[in-house]
């Protein structure tokens, strides 16, 4: 008995100790669970049992001035549901039969489906989920969802931009403005079940959500229109590679149009290129070419180095400054400095940015803002090229001063003509108006910002009389618009390809505004690679800004000609910005551009009255073999003006010879 006993005894206290241990571990755990970790744990079961759904913000719109709409939101809603709760499945598949007109057991046998999610029907109209909506049934669930569109397509796409699937802005003010435009997501607290299965409660908290903002801005969409379409006019005429085109209040710095071709659709932006998508006046820097002669002029008369009749010697159309040739596009003996810009010569801006020095040229065009980004707010502006004063070279002044060896963009030679045409002062441009939350309240706008003042009113009313000769009687005639005073410059500069200039690829550009007294509208035409013949800023950019200015002052009744111009000095209204000047300025290192011998500006019409411009046929002349001076005499017996490259005696000709053309044309001829 007793060995039986202690046999029992010790498998009764192993068991005891077994159970004592076991009963502590479990007690230390609740412990832990309860006590120690009781925070924890509780905050995981809370998460368990419910889920946290996002409402979406509706995205904010951007509209253009007065107010037309550039962008639209596509409501769409998708109705789901948890078969599992929803009780009258019948009632439920009849209504929708009803909306969408499928047979009822199409979603009878949805909701008798086992899972506890299902789609029964996508990116429905709010009209035909609104009985659903109103009527709450348990078990379906509405989610409303919003697409972008853009109403006006390809108009004024590159600046508006797109979104993708996720409605974040990609480019354009959708990109640059996404925050503003997205708004903030709300949120609902639902609970779930042992199951997995949601249901609202209403007892839970929620979070409203706070749609986007809304955004004006200064483009005019109808100014867009006229410039888009003149612009694909010239485009095809002339087969540039592309074309561009800014409008502004040169006033106030406000963007009234801007934009560049080939474009592209941002309802479709699959079936185009990136390099269609880019805003090419910001984001492509150029030569300008004579258009970048105003620089010299301001410096100039500024500083009371050279009057307006001051007489030069452009040494019939051939010059050697230092080690380089440099030739005009039309010979020219005496010209005054009135002359050297009306008929854009370039032996006699080198002549006068002579008098001028180069730390005087180099300043400015700082003060014009070329070399610095306009901050615009824009992605990928480029700043230009305007290399240090120190990396010049003993011919940079020559190059620099009719456009060579610099790099702008539009908009940047916008800004610098909005100089002269408002008097002095370079504005900062701008293309938002107004930014207005939900409510309607604005929450940020924009308005007429000083960067510097560059000259006084009186040198920029000189200039503009310059300008206005240049549109009236030089190398702008084609930007003439009868009735209205224009000013103006073109520019012609050729392409610089891999440290060459060519003799085959130019940009032609022309700026002008009006009226030349009180200017309200500024344009700014370049034209990328057009073919010979288009390439001067004279015959291929200044006929585009006509066509622009005409249609839009025969559109815009607020555009007018004041009283009493015809023949008298040109003063100005006060502009409508403030007088704080702004004197910083970031100058960009940049690697220098090789030098360019040939002329960059075409001849001019012969005559600024409409009726001598009648055109007659004549042949083209052979004029191989023969020296710079014959061969441009031989043209101009023909009737034909002349533009050429190199030196030495004439070894090719475009048009060939025994062309019947008329007279007028331009022949191109090049010299070894």
């Amino acid at each position: 008995m007793t060995r039986i006993y202690q046999q029992y005894q010790r498998r009764i206290s192993f068991l005891s100790l077994l159970v004592i241990f076991a009963w502590g571990g479990l007690g230390f755990r609740l412990f832990n669970i309860q006590v120690a970790n009781g925070e924890k744990y509780h905050e995981q079961g809370h998460k368990q049992g419910q889920t946290k759904e996002i409402l979406p913000a509706l995205r904010g719109n951007i509209f253009d001035t007065n107010g037309i709409p550039l962008t639209r939101n596509i409501i769409h809603y998708t109705i789901a549901a948890d078969p599992s709760i929803v009780q009258d499945k019948q009632n439920v598949a009849k209504e929708l039969s009803k909306t969408t007109g499928k047979p009822i057991n199409h979603y009878i046998k949805k909701l008798s489906d086992k899972n506890n999610f299902v789609y029964l029907e996508r990116n429905l109209q709010k009209k035909y989920v609104q009985s659903l909506i109103e009527k709450n049934i348990d078990g379906i669930i509405i989610q409303r969802h919003a697409s972008r569109s853009y109403p006006q397509e390809n108009i004024s796409g590159q600046l508006v931009g797109f979104t993708n699937v996720d409605n974040t802005g990609l480019i354009g003010i959708e990109h640059v403005y996404d925050q503003q435009l997205s708004g903030s997501d709300g949120w609902i607290i639902k609970q779930r079940s042992g199951m997995g299965n949601v249901n609202f409660n209403n007892k839970y908290p929620k979070q409203e959500p706070v749609d986007g903002s809304d955004i004006q801005l200064t483009i005019n969409i109808k100014y867009q229109s006229i410039l888009q379409e003149e612009l694909l006019k010239q485009l095809k005429k002339t087969g540039a590679l592309t074309a561009s085109g800014v409008i502004i209040n040169p006033q106030t710095g406000a963007v009234l149009a801007m934009a560049s071709l080939p474009d592209f659709n941002p309802n479709q932006p699959n079936k185009s290129t990136t390099e269609n998508q880019k805003i090419r006046p910001c984001t492509d820097q150029f030569e300008p070419g004579s258009t970048f002669k105003i620089v010299a002029a301001t410096a100039a008369i500024d500083n009371n180095l050279v009057n307006i009749d001051d007489e030069f010697d452009c040494e019939n159309g051939t010059y050697q400054y230092k080690s380089v040739t440099i030739n005009d596009h039309k010979p020219h003996s005496i010209l005054t400095f009135g002359e050297i810009i009306e008929q854009s010569s370039n032996i006699g801006i080198i002549k006068v940015a002579s008098h001028v020095g180069d730390r005087s040229l180099y300043n400015y065009a700082q003060d014009y803002g070329f070399g610095t980004p306009t901050s615009i707010g824009l992605s990928a502006e480029s700043g230009g090229t305007l290399r240090k004063l120190s990396e010049w070279s003993q011919i940079s002044l020559a190059e620099i001063s009719m456009g060579h060896e610099v790099g702008i963009t539009a908009l940047q030679l916008a800004m610098a003509y909005g100089a002269v045409a408002n008097g002095g002062i370079l504005l900062k441009p701008y293309i938002i108006n107004t930014i207005n939350n939900i409510d309607g309240i604005s929450i940020y706008s924009e308005e007429p910002k000083v960067v510097r003042k560059i000259a006084n009113e009186n040198v920029m009313s000189r200039l503009s009389q310059l300008l206005v000769k240049a549109v009236e009687t030089g190398t702008g005639i084609e930007a003439d618009i009868p009735g209205w005073q224009v000013a103006g410059k073109t520019g012609t500069a050729q392409k610089n390809i891999d440290g060459v200039y060519s003799h085959t690829k130019f940009v032609s550009n022309f700026v002008g505004y009006l009226p030349a007294s009180n200017p309200q509208l500024l344009c700014v035409i370049t034209l990328d690679e057009p073919k010979l013949g288009y390439h001067w800023g004279g015959t291929g950019a200044a006929p585009v800004f006509k066509r622009v200015m005409e249609r839009i002052i025969n559109l815009d009744d607020s555009i007018k000609m004041p009283k009493n111009i015809i023949n008298e000095s040109i003063t100005r209204e006060p502009i409508l910005v403030e007088n704080k000047l702004k004197k910083s300025i970031k100058i960009f290192k940049n690697e220098p551009i090789l030098l360019s011998s040939v002329a960059n500006e075409p001849a001019p019409v012969p005559s600024s009255k409409k009726q001598q411009k009648i055109k007659a046929e004549t042949v083209i002349p052979n004029v191989k073999g023969m020296s710079l001076k014959k061969a441009i005499n031989t043209l101009h017996n023909s009737g034909l003006e002349s533009k050429f490259a190199g030196s030495g005696t004439v070894v090719w000709q475009s048009p060939k010879p025994g062309t019947i053309s008329f007279t007028g044309t331009i022949c191109s001829i090049g010299l070894e």
